[in-house]
Order: C-alpha cells, then structure tokens, then sequence
C-alpha cells in the first residue's frame, strides 16, 4: 500500500505561513505609520517652540489672561517662594546621575501663585532626608513657560494606583513628598493654591544650589522617520514574499 500523500499537510503549512506573513505586513505597516505620526507630533511641538520662543517676554500676575500663558514664551514672576509646598519629583536623571526636579510654587499677589519647576537636585548616597534651598525675601524668577510638568512613565497610575498626597500636608518635619510625576491641578489642590495654569521652567543662576540644564523637548523628527521607513522595508519585504510563496503555491497544486 502506498504512504498518504503529503500534499494536504504541505498545504496547511503554507496556508499558516501565508497568514503570518499577512500579519507581518499588517504590523510592521502599523509600526511604520506610528512612527510618521509621532513625526508629526515632533513637528508640531517644534513649530509650537518656534512661536513660542518668537513672543515678547511675559510678566506673570494674579491677572495674566490664560491664553497668553504659550509654552515656551519666556517669561518672568516676582514674588515669594511657598518653600513648605514644595515638591520633589524622583528618578530625573544629570549627566548619569539620578536626581530630582524641584518644584515650589511661587506666590504673587491676589493669593495667586505659579508652579516654578526651580532645577535639578542629586539623589543623596545613601539615600536619606533631602533638603532644598530657598531664598527667602520677594524674588525675581525669570524663565519660560511650559504647558504641564514633563512626565515619566508612571507603572502605578496605569494599574490605577496613583500616588496620593501625604495627609496632612505641609508636614511638620517640613520635608518635601517626593512623586513621580506632577498634576498641577491636584497639586494646587492639595497645596491649598490657586495656581496658574502654567509652569515656569526657571533659567539663569540663583544661589540655591541647583542645576538649570533643561534638555527641552524632543525634536529627533529625522529618528522617526528613519524608524517608519525600516519598518515600510519589513513590510515590503513580507509582502513580496506572500506573493511569491501564493504563486508558487498555486502553480505547484496545478
């Protein structure tokens, strides 16, 4: 007696092969008009920059209409640091080194104050007690504007555990709460402030003690579009190979 044919069998192996190549070029076509999105993205916040950056310095007070509150307008505050609501934000690197953003809020007149994102503090070793320097007396901060704290990746807040403000707050040992990444509408919230809708990225030299090398928004846009055209490139690839695997395929059942 003769053995089964194997052609069902071939046949079903290249009916899966085909349907994963199929696959393949869905993705890898996906993956390719992700990156030119996010492309875009970087155009427009470079072009936002640009208009930004083209603005006459602003002098913020309680009375500073939302809307000329642009990001990356420089701009400028007087008034006297809130140095008990400050607030730590952790695993900001420096040159390599882990660190916290500072930011203490500011306060003008008309019991209005503005979120001042003040610098760059390292990380003790061993980690303890961290301490941040605030002039006291009314001050001049200068700087540009930013539309929100930028963020990090926050694990928590995606399994829906958020990090929460201490209770009560400010403490009494006055030490600073450290979060990972800062909502300006809880944080004037919890720290009991009627809080612009802004954040200063404060610039120039101040005798506190922190670093001012902010490394601006990303604007890598040839990056992406390397990225978007190797992922095209995969999905060439498997799309002539579908096509080259289907013809053979139907030529060889003839």
């Amino acid at each position: 007696m003769n053995p089964p044919a194997a052609g069902p069998h071939r046949s079903g192996r290249v009916w899966v092969a085909l349907a994963l190549l199929a696959a393949t070029v869905g993705v890898t076509g996906m993956l390719g008009r992700w990156q030119l999105h996010r492309a875009q993205e970087k155009l427009a916040t470079l072009a936002e920059l640009e208009a930004g950056r083209a603005l006459p310095p602003l002098v913020l007070d309680a009375a500073t209409p939302p809307a000329e509150l642009r990001p990356w307008r420089p701009a400028m505050v007087r008034g006297r640091w809130l140095a008990d609501r400050t607030v730590l934000l952790e695993n900001r690197m420096s040159a390599g080194r882990p660190g916290f953003w500072v930011v203490t809020p500011l306060a003008v007149e008309q019991g209005a104050a503005v979120a001042v994102l003040r610098g760059w503090l390292p990380r003790p070793v061993p980690d303890g007690p961290v301490r941040v320097q605030t002039p006291p007396g009314p001050v001049e901060v200068s700087g540009v504007l930013l539309a929100r704290v930028p963020r990090l990746l926050d694990l928590g807040a995606l399994s829906g555990r958020p990090q929460a403000w201490p209770e009560p707050w400010p403490q009494a040992d006055g030490a600073p709460p450290r979060m990972q990444n800062l909502d300006t509408g809880a944080y004037g919230q919890a720290a009991g402030l009627a809080l612009l809708p802004a954040v200063l990225e404060q610039t120039g030299a101040q005798a506190d003690g922190l670093l001012r090398e902010w490394a601006g928004p990303p604007v890598n846009v040839d990056t992406h579009r390397g990225y978007a055209l190797q992922w095209f490139s995969f999905a060439a690839i498997a799309a002539i190979a579908f096509g080259v695997l289907l013809v053979r395929h139907f030529r060889s059942t003839r």
